[in-house]
């Protein structure tokens, strides 16, 4: 059986030199730009506990991000397959880091909270039972290391509409 490979590329260019390089760990800022080929760029910068900042996407945010979107296009995909009409979704994903004594650090959970609506509410079992499975199939879930859970919300339950 031949597998795809599937190749992606990205750039970062790192523009918080402030002069002095990296001369001290406060002396740099941590701004950076992330592209690709034919995408606006993102701008990048590390979380503001360790020196970054706060209107720049850092790190963990776009780990957890693409987490929840996996998570959604997974979801979707195998909602469909299964006859299931979705019509709204969003997500309000939670990640917990651990920083170590030693500076190292890593996410030990990540919790997505999707709330779906339904064109047919009596669907809602099935519909939540698909949790799961998009979990397994999401290329980004099976590529981590630490637990990534699916705590579905109902609709209305969190103060808003679908």
């Amino acid at each position: 059986m031949k597998l795809d490979l599937h190749r992606y590329d990205v750039a970062i260019r790192w523009t918080g030199n402030r002069g002095a390089g990296t001369a001290d760990s406060r002396a740099y800022g941590r701004d950076h730009v992330v592209s690709a080929t034919g995408l606006p760029d993102l701008p990048g910068t590390a979380d503001p506990t360790f020196h970054g900042a706060p209107d720049r996407w850092n790190p963990e945010q776009l780990l957890l991000a693409a987490l929840s979107q996996c998570h959604m296009l997974s979801y979707l995909y195998l909602a469909a397959r299964a006859g299931i009409v979705v019509t709204g979704y969003r997500d309000a994903a939670v990640g917990s880091l651990r920083v170590n004594r030693d500076g190292s650090g890593e996410f030990v959970e990540a919790v997505m909270h999707p709330v779906v609506t339904l064109a047919d509410e009596a669907r809602r079992a099935a519909a939540d039972a698909l949790h799961e499975d998009a979990h397994r199939v999401c290329f980004i879930a099976r590529s981590v290391n630490f637990p990534v859970r699916a705590e579905p919300v109902a609709p209305g339950a969190d103060g808003e509409d679908g």
